[in-house]
């Protein structure tokens, strides 16, 4: 019987595979050092096949943010969110945005771009403005969609947005961001996530104690 030949990989699947060497080949030589021919020399193929699909090295470097950004924000589509109960939205935001976070990819991007931040100050604009950015903009319009409808109440839903993305990633991502701990299972993140949710929709619900009690 033949052998079946192999089966080409789809424009997707080429896409992806430049994407995942280039975070590879930026987290090892920083963004100054990685040249585009050190990508190719990864994963083969041609300059004019990465220039035709991402434009420049920063194009490519964007592109990955971005990317990782869009899978997160789909668990924010606007025709389901709506839709849904609130805090099963948050829910599945916040995995998402974790499960991103703490991939090998987002890792190298981060690693890289507080390294050269100070160096190339719109690389560092374009990272916030097409990922964390875009995600906390997201997050504020459905927040606010929840306060029409009566289901929330809150002061600046812009500010709240911000405070939902740093309870979400916390000393937590930290942690593994700085090497001090291993690749979390998914029962860790998960504890994680619906720690950061239900704070975030319910508060600690602090209670001050009475007089009494302060004065012992």
């Amino acid at each position: 019987m033949a052998a079946h030949a192999a089966k080409r990989p789809t424009h997707d699947e080429r896409r992806a595979a430049m994407l995942e060497a280039a975070a590879a080949v930026f987290f090892e030589h920083g963004y100054a050092a990685t040249s585009i021919d050190a990508i190719i020399e990864r994963i083969g193929g041609s300059k004019r096949t990465i220039y035709n699909e991402f434009g420049s090295k920063e194009g490519l470097f964007t592109a990955l943010v971005t990317e990782s950004a869009d899978k997160a924000l789909a668990a924010l589509r606007v025709d389901e969110v709506d839709q849904r109960d609130l805090r099963q939205a948050l829910l599945e935001f916040a995995k998402r945005l974790m499960d991103v976070y703490i991939s090998p990819t987002l890792l190298g991007v981060f690693r890289t771009i507080v390294t050269e931040a100070q160096r190339f100050p719109d690389l560092a604009r374009a990272f916030y403005d097409k990922g964390p950015g875009r995600a906390a903009q997201r997050l504020c319009e459905v927040l606010e969609a929840a306060q029409t409808r009566g289901e929330v109440q809150l002061e600046d839903c812009a500010i709240a947005a911000d405070h939902f993305m740093g309870m979400v990633r916390d000393n937590f991502h930290l942690r593994i961001l700085l090497g001090l701990r291993p690749e979390p299972t998914p029962e860790a993140v998960e504890a994680v996530v619906v720690s950061a949710v239900d704070i975030f929709l319910d508060g600690i619900r602090y209670r001050r104690p009475p007089a009494s009690m302060l004065d012992k």
